[in-house]
């Protein structure tokens, strides 16, 4: 009778959900954003990325924490001496999730590998042809252009020959992008017609096995008991709690309803570490948030247009107010802190009076109208896009432009600029592999339309440079060739690089062993609570 009272009482207070969901072996992370999908191959967004992140394996993957690629799905490989040839040696006894709808009848091996990638190379592929869908790294990378065939050379050994040399392709294939899917789950998706679920009710390899996704709401995984590295999987249950609102996510923090959460606001960081129950990680941020110009609309597809704008932004007011103690001034199109960036770049000075000039001269009249597109949610490169689209639409109003604020629900956001709607946009980058090409061809190449280059901007000299950059492996060789690259895109103005923000991350006492990725990742593997 005693209990029954208790568990009454706990109910009305709202409190039983609360102790259920942080109970010991079950972590429930605060998450800024609903995942469009699971199928990472059709995301680049760290929200997307985030969400699968439990489910998935690739070959190779980078260590916690660090950026060395280590085995994962494949024990070890070999290199070819001409650089074309890699051959992968799989992992025996690697087990594939099972659903209500499917129960694997055979272990992971090099079918699933050959399923995985030719579906993004091949447009004819079946699967392809019964779900259309793009792949945005894939295609970016130059990936579909570069891999000339994949082929098994036995039941758990595949090789990849590329066409030319890709010094960063390793690194490539430990991204997200790259997670292995299971061929035979694919061939019951397409029998029993319904190929989209591969997006929605995802199958992989990963330590945590999926259970239910309410959008807004929450996600459910559960520990993987048949995980290839068992003594990895230390929480019975993971819970991602949905919450756009930093503000909530730090209430529920300190009330125990989430042990880890992300991207807190720079004015609650003092308060934060001064809570002994919890501790605030730190991490230089390996990180870019920029102004993207869409150099096919005009007026933005003149470059005296776009060197007036990039003039006119208060970069150090904007800094100030936005990222206050956790952001650095950017003036490169990637971080100080990766290799090859050039230091010899600088910043046009803060002109508006020569900005207005520019405008006039280049014919652009006084009330001409354009539009700024605003993020919807907090990204570790931008802490409130909001406050710095209002800061901008004061800085160009001076130049006599009429600067209108829209945003849309992020995946909207992300699918609307790849399409090229927006005339200006607030976006940012956190590097996923330590290789410039990340950045430099990633970003801001002609293969990159479409997916990665928001500015649309696609200029022969600038990738030529990093296409050559990316066929040679001598550092210093694609160091010399990257920086004429980062001086051309710098003389070109596609963008305007605004800041590189500090990555904190509050979490509980009680959580052991999570560390802050500097690709912006959000692994649970390895983690526990005391």
């Amino acid at each position: 009778m005693r209990t029954t009272t208790l568990c009454t009482t706990l109910i009305a207070l709202g409190l039983l959900g609360q102790a259920t969901s942080s109970q010991a072996n079950s972590l429930v992370f605060c998450s800024e954003g609903s995942p469009a999908g699971f199928d990472t191959a059709q995301y680049t967004s760290a929200t997307d990325n985030d969400a699968a992140e439990p489910l998935y394996n690739r070959l190779v993957e980078f260590e916690r924490g660090g950026t060395a690629v280590q085995p994962a799905l494949a024990t070890h490989w070999e290199v070819s001496e001409d650089g074309l040839h890699y051959t992968f040696h799989l992992r025996p006894g690697v087990k594939f999730h099972a659903n209500q709808a499917f129960t694997p009848s055979r272990e992971f091996n090099a079918d699933d590998v050959l399923f995985t990638f030719n579906r993004m190379l091949d447009k004819q592929h079946p699967f392809r042809q019964a779900y259309p869908t793009e792949f945005p790294y894939f295609v970016s990378m130059g990936l579909d252009k570069n891999i000339a065939r994949i082929e098994k050379t036995g039941p758990l050994s595949v090789v990849f020959t590329l066409e030319h040399v890709d010094a960063a392709f390793i690194q490539n294939l430990a991204m997200a992008f790259a997670s292995i899917l299971s061929a035979e789950y694919a061939d019951h998706l397409l029998a029993n017609g319904k190929p989209s679920d591969i997006n929605q009710r995802p199958i992989g390899t990963g330590p945590f096995v999926f259970q239910r996704y309410q959008k807004d709401s929450q996600i459910r995984y559960k520990g993987n008991t048949q995980y290839w590295a068992p003594e990895r999987v230390k929480l019975d249950n993971l819970v991602f709690s949905i919450n756009i609102d930093p503000s909530v996510r730090i209430q529920k923090l300190r009330r125990n309803e989430c042990q880890v959460t992300l991207h807190p606001r720079p004015a609650d960081l003092a308060a934060l570490r001064q809570d002994k129950t919890l501790q605030v990680l730190q991490q230089p941020g390996f990180n870019l948030g920029y102004i993207a110009y869409n150099t096919q609309h005009p007026p933005f597809d003149r470059l005296d247009v776009r060197q007036a704008m990039d003039m006119a932004v208060n970069k150090p007011a904007i800094i100030q107010a936005v990222y206050q103690d956790s952001g650095q001034a950017a003036v490169n199109a990637m971080p100080p802190t990766q290799w090859s960036y050039d230091d010899t770049l600088k910043d046009a000075p803060y002109n508006p009076e020569k900005a207005k000039q520019l405008l006039q001269q280049a014919g652009v009249k006084p009330g001409t109208e354009v539009t700024l597109w605003a993020m919807p949610v907090q990204r570790p490169y931008n802490p409130n896009a909001k406050l710095m689209a209002e800061m901008l639409q004061a800085d160009w109003s001076k130049l006599g432009l009429k600067v209108r604020i829209v945003s849309y629900e992020w995946g909207e956001y992300l699918k609307r600029m790849k399409s090229g709607e927006h005339d200006i946009a607030l976006i940012g980058w956190t590097g996923d592999n330590g290789d410039p090409d990340n950045w430099l061809g990633t970003l801001y190449s002609c293969d990159a339309i479409g997916s990665n280059n928001y500015s649309l901007w696609c200029d022969r000299e600038y990738d030529s440079l990093v296409k050559q950059a990316k066929r040679v492996t001598d550092r210093e060789q694609r160091t010399a060739l990257y920086q004429q690259a980062q001086q051309r895109l710098k003389q070109q103005v596609p963008i305007t690089p605004v800041a590189h923000s500090t990555v904190n991350q509050p979490l509980s006492v009680k959580v052991e062993g999570f560390k802050v990725s500097p690709f912006g990742r959000n692994v649970f593997s390895d983690v526990s609570i005391d």
